[in-house]
């Protein structure tokens, strides 16, 4: 059974009774882990051992419920339906069969007409949303979004502006990128961070550089806990609070700042000519952005600032960067981006030791045992291996597909001669003696044509 139709639970369980098979475990552990007493631990244990991974599976998935009504009563409804009730509704029609002597529940009936297709159901109505007041305090909630749009009206390709607005002050920050991407994300927080400090949470959308699609790992799993983006891990590392928004409208305030942006800012970048990044960035930090928040931005409700100063001795460069373990190679060498960062002899580390590997936003790769960071030296690319060209083919190609090979093949008859022939006779001194009539039993072997 796969993994991806387990529950939660039984997926743990799946990982902690791997571990006990492979010994890393006991099973007095693992009823622990579990959650479980021992007696149930032996249990689940010796159906893993004799069903492999379904064993884990509760007995009953897929299994019919025992309340469930007879075959024979289902169609006499549904007939008794099609027949006199195709415009009831389920809780009526239940109601008027109930008086003919069928009687049966509303949600069965709702459930048997659906999977019937004589039901829809009616169209729900849209939830109602309320619109959510302003957090009271500065740095209590920031919102961030990429709005991809032709901001230079055709004068350049379109690109993407990353806005962020305070949700107290309706204060923003934006800056222009080329795409929504996680270096774009890890440069408007490391610039903001350094402007006015860390706030308590930041609000986003569920794109792909803020939540993980990935599957858990084993020890994920154990942990229970969630996959995380490097952007996760970061906000995590820093003590921010990280909110994915179930909906747009769940962080209005900041899509409604980008239809604002979309109407005034290109209407700027058009007066002023401005058709390139650089140029457009200047002019937002420079000109734009000042007078904007002092016109639209609103006093904080709470004048305290919860923001939090970057620590002296944080290393921001190294958690805004992107993370990913590797193993030292037997020669003390790190494979990376198609590359080998050499060891230095004294670096004290064994092959097969882990390192951790952070290339930041300004290009520099630094590599990481913990806390201590690692000195290394580049060596060259792998060089890639020349294709070597086919020889050329002088005469036709004949293609062998769909021809099935004959009875007599001798890669059917070998095995059928085998099980046919009797055993071979045993001489005296135990030598085997090969017989004419099991010589004569096998197949003829045809020479193979000659390649072409």
């Amino acid at each position: 059974m796969e993994t991806l139709q387990m529950s939660q639970l039984e997926r743990r369980r799946l990982v902690v009774m791997s571990q006990v098979k492979s010994g890393k475990l006991r099973l007095g552990s693992a009823s622990e882990l579990l959650g479980v007493s021992y007696r149930q631990a032996k249990r689940i244990w010796s159906r893993y051992q004799w069903e492999g991974d379904g064993g884990v599976v509760h007995g009953l998935r897929g299994q019919p419920s025992n309340h469930r009504g007879s075959a024979e009563h289902r169609e006499r409804v549904l007939a008794r339906y099609r027949e006199s009730y195709h415009d009831y509704g389920p809780t009526l029609a239940v109601e008027c069969l109930a008086e003919e002597g069928l009687p049966v529940s509303v949600e069965t009936l709702r459930q048997w007409l659906k999977g019937a297709g004589l039901w829809s159901g009616q169209r729900e109505r849209k939830a109602h949303r309320r619109r959510r007041t302003r957090r009271a305090q500065w740095g209590e909630l920031l919102q961030m979004d990429g709005s991809h749009h032709d901001w230079f009206e055709g004068r350049r390709a379109w690109a993407v502006l990353m806005v962020m607005i305070d949700d107290a002050t309706g204060r923003v920050v934006a800056r222009f990128f080329e795409a929504e991407t996680l270096t774009a994300a890890f440069t408007m927080f490391g610039d903001y961070a350094g402007k006015y400090g860390f706030p308590q949470a930041i609000y986003v959308d569920r794109a792909g550089i803020y939540r993980s699609d990935r599957e858990p790992t084993e020890a994920e799993i154990l942990a229970e806990t969630e996959p995380q983006t490097e952007f996760g891990r970061a906000m995590e590392e820093l003590g921010v609070r990280l909110i994915l928004a179930n909906s747009p409208q769940a962080k209005g305030r900041v899509e409604r700042m980008n239809r604002t942006l979309q109407d005034r800012l290109v209407k700027a970048l058009r007066r002023r000519g401005i058709s390139d990044l650089e140029t457009a960035n200047r002019f937002l930090e420079e000109e734009f952005l000042g007078p904007f928040n002092a016109r639209f931005g609103v006093a904080p409700a709470v004048a305290e600032d919860l923001h939090r100063a970057v620590p002296a001795g944080l290393d921001l460069a190294r958690v805004l960067s992107v993370q990913e373990e590797r193993v030292v190679q037997n020669d003390w060498t790190v494979r990376w981006s198609n590359a080998f960062l050499q060891l230095p002899r004294s670096c004290s580390l064994q092959p097969g030791a882990r390192v951790q590997v952070c290339a930041q936003l300004d290009g520099q790769v630094r590599l990481f045992v913990g806390d201590r960071e690692l000195s290394w030296s580049a060596t060259r690319s792998e060089p890639s291996r020349p294709r070597q060209p086919s020889p050329r083919r002088t005469g036709p190609t004949k293609s062998n597909q769909g021809q099935k090979p004959a009875a007599t093949h001798p890669w059917r008859g070998l095995k059928r001669a085998a099980e046919s022939s009797p055993p071979p006779a045993v001489a005296a001194n135990g030598v085997g003696v090969v017989c004419s009539a099991s010589v004569a039993a096998l197949p003829a072997l045809r020479k193979p044509p000659p390649h072409r």
